[in-house]
């Protein structure tokens, strides 16, 4: 199970620390990474990591605002998002893939999901 926190109601140029927890695996055997869905959009992969120690991506429109990184102490993955803009309110969802899931931001390669938690930025 994953479990998403953090999200909630910003301004623009606001920043967001999303946070997801599992319980029943190891973060650290899968690929892990964070998605999006937008009302009336397709679900967008946002930043991804290949198992534990590996480079982490981050997709070119969120470059340089979006980060990734995981704590396998903790069995947590995070999601730093700063300089947000109107157009980043979405659902977003933390996520586990296959561990060798290439690319990591691939939504086909998912096995398990978060149950999403809401961002919304106002203008």
């Amino acid at each position: 199970q994953l479990v998403e926190s953090g999200g909630g109601l910003v301004q623009a140029g606001g920043s967001l620390r999303l946070s997801c927890t599992a319980s029943g695996l190891r973060f650290d055997d899968y690929a892990v990474g964070w998605f999006r869905q937008a009302p009336g959009n397709e679900r967008l992969g946002v930043a991804c990591i290949r198992g534990s120690g590996g480079r982490p991506y981050v997709e070119d429109s969120f470059h340089g605002r979006f980060k990734i990184s995981t704590d396998s102490a903790k069995n947590t993955i995070t999601l730093q998002m700063n300089s947000l803009r109107p157009q980043d309110s979405a659902v977003y969802y933390c996520a586990a893939l296959k561990r060798d899931a290439d690319p990591c931001y691939y939504d086909g390669y998912v096995a398990y999901w978060g149950q999403g938690t809401q961002v919304t930025v106002s203008s």
